[in-house]
């Protein structure tokens, strides 16, 4: 991979870091604590908080995770195995990269 294409995906992984890092953001508010006082909201409002939380916060837990994959990405960039397989070593497709520049593995080896 040629050096254009390496800083084509280090711009690529930035922008989907600012995005998550935007994503955090929003979903701040909704993993507060729900206040369990059943005078200022009803028990079926409270259960359609928690449950509003619960997905909130599984967002997040999918935002760390990806956050994770895509700084992994980057320090492989910085040595030199971006854009290999991890198991075979072999090139993965570019096209895979774009779609998604945390793989570390080449189709074949997905597949098995």
């Amino acid at each position: 991979m040629d050096s254009s294409t390496i800083a084509e995906f280090l711009d690529l992984i930035e922008e989907k870091l600012k995005d998550i890092s935007i994503e955090d953001d929003l979903g701040e508010e909704a993993q507060r604590t729900v206040e369990l006082d059943q005078q200022t909201v009803g028990r079926f409002s409270r259960m359609d908080a928690l449950q509003v939380q619960a997905m909130a916060q599984a967002q997040q837990r999918r935002r760390d995770k990806e956050r994770t994959a895509l700084s992994f990405a980057l320090k492989r960039i910085s040595e030199g195995e971006f854009g290999y397989c991890d198991d075979c070593g072999e090139p993965i497709e570019e096209a895979r990269l774009r779609l998604n520049p945390a793989f570390i593995n080449c189709i074949s080896c997905v597949r098995g």
